[in-house]
């Protein structure tokens, strides 16, 4: 078992590297090429060949957890086997089922080992007597393979395999049934039917008892040659049942596996992670999953079981790691708002940007595709949408605590909202409250000019309605904001972009005639590129802002 896990690197360049302890499930999250699946396999590395591992550049060091003497010679009395036929042991030497064979091994080496894991003089011993064979990497192949035919084995010894275990234990194999059944709606039975040889198959009904399922008369044939060969299934539902055999019946006490949402329906990578999770609650093994799956990790948390979601990001040579609090993951999850904009899914992007609609999303994120196009763009950015301004800090606060820069876009009448609204805004932000007074000032004052100046200053220009030093002013005001990650469009508003390709209305009316008048086809004429003015120069600015690894606003 591992006790604590260190990294190479912290939540920032400035902060002590991150250590945490596993719990039963522990899930690596973030963006493409972020180190996911390096950290991965740089665990199975630290669990399974430690001389000649190449160079780690995830994982500082994994410590295992020390055993008091009674503890380590249960351990050992759990693995040995009994000696094969017309094989003598040497003195002080014991058989256990190692790397996929009966091996010889020195008792006081293995037990020195178990003991004190991390001497130097014993972690080669502990890993190569050990743990090697009992960490168990599920990679896309052999997940599928779990549960493929497997010999039936001798009754008069110990079960080995999975299929053996889930035979000869009735209460284990209706656990397994159960969670099974409630993903797939088919019930997973043992079938011995062929001689010498274990076949796992799904039955539209439950076995009316153990005989039934065990069996070799006529009822029992008849019963599995109604059942359907799990080889027969798609591959998510035989990754499906062979994670959870493996889980429930397996020796490993390590389980490691990249993307375990390969193969499947969102639906069943939720239930994935639940089932997976409260699994593992009665065990005393660890898993190490890393995932582009919201659904998968919303399942892990929701099966209330404890969880460690570790957040990984790599850009611009610069590596983070951040432990991301579950209560925070649970009021993404929880909160209608919340769920219904997707904003869990963040935690799979560099960068998030939050408007106040879906038109403003929709236009923003398009204006941001073109941009990618020419190399301008913001990478690896989600765009969300909000449903007003009011709600927009309710999305980027959470954002902000798990450590994912995240920018608003405001409408100009953003002035006029003062009160509880400007300072749950100014909160989110992470604005200080010194700072907070002046700007609460400026934003009224400002809010006065425009309505002197303009009633219908939204719709007729923005801050351009003003003149000299009040429009001055109106763009220091705004460009205090801009720095910590709300950009306010000074023009006015949303529909006040492209203004020269002459689109009317407002909202979706207005998206959809912009979109028309943009073009689709880039080689097509009248095609709309990005310039270096309007809405492109815009994105450009949040873009910065995003990038800027001393931008302003996000927690440490």
């Amino acid at each position: 078992m591992i006790e604590k896990l260190e990294l190479k690197f912290g939540s920032s360049p400035h902060k002590a590297p991150l250590t945490l302890e596993p719990t039963p499930i522990t899930v690596f999250v973030g963006p493409n090429n972020s180190g996911k699946s390096k950290a991965i396999s740089e665990i199975s590395i630290n669990c399974q060949q430690l001389n000649n591992s190449p160079l780690s550049v995830i994982v500082n060091s994994v410590i295992f957890k020390n055993n008091i003497e009674e503890e380590a010679l249960r351990i050992i009395k759990r693995i040995q086997l009994f000696p094969p036929k017309r094989i003598v042991s040497h003195p002080d030497h014991i058989f256990i089922l190692n790397n996929g064979g009966i091996n010889e091994v020195p008792l006081p080496a293995l037990l020195n080992s178990l003991i004190n894991p991390n001497l130097p003089n014993n972690k080669q011993n502990f890993i190569n007597l050990y743990m090697s064979s009992r960490t168990l990497v599920l990679n896309g192949h052999n997940r599928i393979g779990l549960i493929d035919d497997q010999g039936g084995g001798d009754l008069q010894e110990p079960p080995h395999t999975s299929l053996q275990k889930l035979f000869r234990d009735d209460n284990l194999r209706q656990q397994y049934r159960e969670l099974v059944h409630r993903s797939l709606q088919a019930f997973p039975v043992v079938d011995p039917t062929r001689l010498g040889v274990l076949r796992l198959r799904l039955s539209k009904v439950q076995p009316i008892s153990p005989d039934i399922e065990r069996g070799l008369l006529d009822a029992s044939v008849q019963f599995h040659s109604d059942a359907i060969p799990i080889s027969e299934s798609s591959d998510g539902a035989r990754s499906f049942t062979g994670i959870l055999a493996e889980i429930m019946t397996g020796d490993p006490q390590i389980l490691l596996m990249d993307e375990p949402e390969a193969f499947l329906h969102p639906s069943l990578a939720f239930n994935l992670g639940r089932d997976i999770s409260v699994s593992l609650s009665n065990t005393n093994k660890q898993m190490f999953v890393s995932t582009h799956s919201a659904q998968f990790v919303m399942g892990c948390i929701q099966s209330g079981v404890p969880i460690n979601v570790v957040r990984l990001t790599y850009r611009n040579g610069i590596a983070t790691a951040r432990l991301l609090p579950s209560a925070q993951i649970v009021n993404l999850m929880r909160n209608p708002l919340l769920r219904s904009t997707g904003v869990l899914s963040a935690l799979f992007y560099e960068s998030a940007v939050v408007t106040e609609g879906d038109a403003d999303r929709a236009f923003y994120q398009e204006i941001n595709e073109r941009l990618l196009q020419v190399g301008r763009g913001i990478p690896n950015c989600i765009f969300l949408n909000a449903q007003n301004k009011q709600t927009i800090p309710t999305i980027i606060d959470p954002l902000r605590k798990l450590g994912i820069p995240a920018a608003a876009i405001y409408d100009i009448d953003f002035v006029k909202d003062g009160g509880g609204i400007a300072t749950k805004f100014m909160d989110t932000a992470g604005i200080p409250k010194l700072i907070q007074q002046g700007l609460t000032i400026n934003r009224s004052n400002l809010k006065d000019e425009l309505l002197r100046s303009n009633s219908k200053y939204k719709k007729e220009g923005g801050i351009e309605v003003l003149s000299g030093s009040d429009r001055l002013a109106a763009n220091d005001y705004f460009d205090q904001l801009d720095s910590y990650g709300a950009f306010v469009v000074r023009s006015g508003e949303l529909e006040s972009w492209l203004k020269s390709l002459g689109a009317t209305g407002h909202g979706p009316p207005w998206l959809i005639e912009i979109f028309e008048k943009m073009g689709e086809d880039p080689q097509a004429a009248g095609y709309t590129n990005p310039s270096d003015d309007d809405v492109w120069q815009f994105i450009g600015k949040i873009g910065n802002w995003l990038s800027d690894p001393a931008r302003k606003g996000i927690p440490d």
